[in-house]
């Protein structure tokens, strides 16, 4: 089993920062991603960032790029992301996910754990 808690959502204005946290416990040594997801009322969850647990190769959506930051700290099992530059299309819930296959880095539906999620909320 794998545990995942995500912690440092918060509200924030435009233009602003957070950043939120991953716990992993139980068989993160297996896990091939870590993956950052949201979801806004309305839409469908979708790809935030992702970085590979061994070898820290990333991955960011096109709409984060040069604004939000993955990384991992490995003794601490702890997976971050670093959100800059706010805006208000960012609001959502983010949930921390753990791919154990390797089945996608970018597709929910390849991802095995989730956790409970965090709110993210920017306002204009």
């Amino acid at each position: 089993q794998v545990q995942l808690v995500e912690s440092g959502g918060g509200l924030v204005q435009a233009g602003g920062s957070l950043r939120l946290s991953c716990a992993a416990s139980g068989r993160t040594g297996s896990s091939h991603t870590m993956g950052w997801f949201r979801q806004a009322p309305g839409k469908e969850r979708e790809f935030v960032a992702a970085i590979s647990w061994s070898g820290g190769r990333t991955y960011y959506a096109d709409s984060v790029k040069g604004r939000f930051t993955i990384s991992r700290d490995n003794a601490k099992n702890t997976v971050y992301l670093q959100m800059n530059s706010l805006k208000p299309d960012d609001t959502g819930v983010y949930y921390c996910a753990s791919d154990l296959l390797g089945a996608g880095v970018q597709s929910a539906r390849g991802y095995d754990y989730w956790g409970q999620g965090t709110q993210v909320t920017v306002s204009s």
